[in-house]
């Protein structure tokens, strides 16, 4: 099969786009935005249920009254600001 000057010229400029994209794709994985942009870095989510959460909930309404900031307590534990002030 041969091709003509044209068709190769098509395919170089996808092989370039395509290597572009991989570049670009690469770049965001390293980066560690690849659409877990939310999650904090080194935590992984825990669902607690029963004893566990209502033990939890004192604990954090505990740090809460002793005076520790919501953003430290958020930073500590791996969960919002705004689940704090829920409580």
């Amino acid at each position: 099969m041969s091709l003509t000057i044209h068709e190769v010229s098509k395919l170089n400029r996808i092989i370039r786009l395509a290597e572009k994209l991989i570049e670009k794709g690469s770049k965001r994985s390293a980066n560690g935005r690849n659409g877990n942009a939310l999650r904090v870095k080194g935590s992984t989510r825990k669902r607690r249920s029963g004893r566990e959460l209502v033990h939890f909930r004192k604990m954090l309404k505990a740090e809460r009254k002793k005076g520790i900031p919501v953003a430290e307590i958020a930073r500590k534990h791996g969960i919002s600001t705004a689940y704090i002030y829920l409580l």
